[in-house]
């Protein structure tokens, strides 16, 4: 073959591998572009979310108790980083993870191009890791939840999980509420999984919308702290205190302890998690009373001055008796009330029919559950008169045989405080409870005349007393049941009150169980000091104006006289007031029937 034939050749092999290109580049960007396109975009295009905020918890005065903040996330893209095993030793290091927990987490993603390496973390932190320029290492703005009340609001506001999701309290009850809706972008993004430029809004981020609580926050650090100091002081277990608006319906406080840090949950104890003023339930002892001589009132058997003997301080019912710890001797129905007698409530009881009974008491919430849409909520058990045997009906009279909580015990209250009228109580400002008309106003009035007498000279409740103003109210001391069919030595201290009681505006209850008996346990020394120091700071808080101007005005008029105060200096000191063992409730099963 000649030279001329050869480079005949070589031309037409050139010109058909030409012409092969061409033809190729001509399948690719014309005929099949659309497969070649998304396949480039799938590496490069991608549909990120935009987070939102989560909305802000506000008190009723619009201080800020629950508020997210922008913090940054860090991730990485799985398989280009196995594909630079050199750098992470330096990843596990700004990450803070050991590398081989590093490497089993990426080899266990080794199919996937998203892994979150250390999230909700300081926007500054996040910068400098991202800054280390290693391969597939990127950072993304999300949101953490903040909590500036701490312990004192834990129980109420609940907390969130780590992707700002409801997990208990009222952050999960009105989670769907607060959480808004993220959107989403598309965006390139080159090699490193950086994004170069910002290509469409797909959806645009709606914030989650604010909630306003009724709770005052002054008014729930009083509670909070002066539960706090009765615990230690008495040395007890647990405690919750509840606060409502008698009109309203309306939390104003709640807290218990033990408790925990909302910032820090996963260093907290389970157990204190649990909202024990809504959670827990209690057989709630002598604070039934004034419910029972309602009943009694309302059906005409008795009236404030009725006698009733309580003589001779224990009363036969079967084979078991009931006591009273004194022997009062001939007394009226306030006098029951005054004194915390088991005998009264007893025998006023007794003028009752059993189904009458029952249902009066649930008129008042008992054995359902009070309805504020809290998570958790429990009704409490009151059963039915056809399960009740011969003693029910009298230890239920003071407050034996049914359990309730201590919102249940609170919205009873309230509603004898608000004329009879009960109203479903709710943690949102602006929401109106149901009411419901339970009692009629003059019996409601009659019942608080009498429960003033608690706090007065002679009652069980001396120290729930308030300079300057009327206080109404019911002490309780219920034995704890042991579990095998008997009541330990064990106690649960009530105060369950209402003031002002000429316009009553809160209602008031405090537990403190299992204080230590060496310490003091009865209702009137461990939980009455608590409402007196919570209220009295409150009714201050509120401009709520004293009804009980004459004793004010006579206390400050001590004060205010040179020679009464040099007087009182020199005088002998008064005893200090204790509360009286008359608020001791003593159940049936511990006490057999004796000669």
């Amino acid at each position: 073959m000649d030279v001329r034939m050869r480079l005949l050749c070589i031309v037409a092999a050139m010109g058909l591998c030409s012409f092969a290109l061409v033809a190729r580049a001509f399948y690719i960007q014309v005929l099949d572009r659309d497969f070649y396109v998304a396949q480039g975009e799938a590496r490069s295009l991608r549909e990120i979310p935009i987070p939102t905020s989560r909305g802000m918890i506000t008190d009723r005065n619009g201080e800020p108790l629950a508020v997210s903040t922008p913090v940054e996330s860090v991730w990485g893209n799985p398989q280009e980083l196995l594909k630079n095993p050199d750098r992470l030793p330096q990843l596990a290091n700004a990450i803070g993870v050991p590398l081989d927990v590093l490497q089993r987490k990426l080899s266990q993603k080794a199919g996937k191009e998203f892994l979150y390496l250390k999230r909700r973390i300081n926007p500054d932190e996040a910068k400098h890791i991202v800054a280390l320029g290693i391969p597939g290492v990127a950072s993304q703005r999300e949101y953490r939840r903040f909590y500036p009340q701490g312990e004192a609001m834990a129980h109420v506001l609940g907390f969130t999980n780590v992707d700002d999701e409801g997990q208990e309290g009222l952050e999960l009850a009105f989670d769907e509420w607060l959480r808004g809706k993220p959107g989403a972008k598309r965006v390139l993004r080159d090699g490193h999984g950086r994004i170069i430029e910002n290509v469409d809004l797909v959806r645009a981020a709606e914030p989650g919308r604010d909630l306003t609580l009724t709770i005052d926050r002054r008014m729930q650090f009083l509670a909070y702290r002066e539960l706090r100091k009765a615990l230690m002081e008495h040395g007890a277990s647990s405690g919750s205190i509840v606060t409502l608006d008698v009109t309203t319906g309306e939390v104003l406080a709640m807290a218990n302890l033990p408790t925990f840090n909302p910032n820090a949950v996963s260093t907290s104890d389970r157990d204190a998690h649990r909202n024990r003023a809504i959670t827990d339930v209690f057989e709630p002892g002598s604070t039934m009373k004034p419910i029972t001589i309602a009943a009694a009132l309302t059906a005409g058997v008795v009236t404030p001055t009725t006698p009733i003997d309580l003589s001779p301080g224990w009363m036969k019912l079967g084979k078991y008796t009931i006591r009273d710890h004194s022997n009062y001797g001939l007394q009226t129905v306030t006098g029951v009330i005054t004194k915390s007698s088991n005998i009264g409530a007893s025998k006023i009881s007794a003028k009752l029919q059993d189904r009458y009974f029952y249902d009066f008491i649930r008129r008042f919430g008992y054995g359902s559950k009070p309805g504020s849409g809290f998570p958790g909520e429990v009704s409490g058990v009151l059963a039915p008169p056809s399960r009740w045997n011969g003693l029910q009906k009298a230890t239920i009279s003071y407050g034996y045989g049914l359990s309730a909580t201590p919102l249940q015990i609170a919205v009873a209250y309230a509603a004898i405080a608000n004329h009879g009228v009960l109203t479903t109580p709710t943690f949102v400002k602006g929401e109106h409870g149901q009411t419901r008309q339970v009692l009629d106003p003059k019996v409601a009035h009659e019942v608080i005349k009498m429960m003033q007498t608690v706090t007065e000279p002679g009652g069980t409740a001396t120290q729930g007393a308030i300079l300057g103003y009327h206080v109404a109210g019911k002490t309780g001391t219920a034995r704890k049941f042991n579990g095998r069919g008997g009541y330990s030595q064990r106690y649960l201290s009530y105060f369950a009150g209402i003031v002002p009681v000429d316009n009553p505006r809160f209602a008031t209850v405090v537990v403190v169980n299992d204080p230590d008996p060496s310490k003091g346990y009865f209702g009137g020394l461990v939980s009455a000091p608590v409402f007196k120091s919570v209220m009295e700071g409150s009714l201050r808080l509120m401009d709520v104006p004293p009804d009980d101007i004459e004793t004010w005005l006579a206390a400050q008029d001590k004060l205010s006289n040179p020679n009464r105060v040099a007087a009182a200096a020199t005088a002998p000191p008064m005893p200090a007031p204790v509360a009286s063992d008359d608020d001791v409730d003593i159940p049936l099963e511990v006490a057999p029937v004796t000669p």
